[in-house]
């Protein structure tokens, strides 16, 4: 779980970021001390320093792009590949039901 002064240098590059300005420590600080909040000197400086080189606002926007990404680069394979995919589809499926009747064949169940 993220402290306090994690949580608030986090908030406070984002409001960075949000504003085009460059992420630097001296900038985290100044925003935390307008908010009235105490951290260690070393957090605003060690995430200035994490986000040094990165484009946060591509980070924060492309979140979920690489997740759909993924299925779709192996689906254009597998219709090339044509009869194998279907296949291999039903061989993982059935591995996926293989776990619920071995608990069925141990007596455990949902509501028993």
């Amino acid at each position: 779980m993220a402290s306090k002064a994690e949580l608030a240098c986090v908030y406070s590059a984002l409001i960075l970021v949000d504003d085009d300005v460059a992420v630097t420590g001296e900038k985290i600080s100044t925003i935390l001390k307008a908010a009235n909040v105490d951290v260690e000197p070393y957090w605003p400086g060690l995430f200035a320093k994490a986000l040094e080189g990165i484009n946060v606002r591509d980070l924060i926007t492309n979140i979920g792009s690489g997740v759909g990404a993924a299925p779709a680069g192996g689906a254009a394979p597998a219709a090339a590949a044509g009869g194998a995919a279907p296949a291999a589809e039903a061989k993982e499926e059935k591995k996926e039901e293989e776990p619920e009747e071995s608990d069925d064949d141990m007596g455990f169940g949902l509501f028993d």
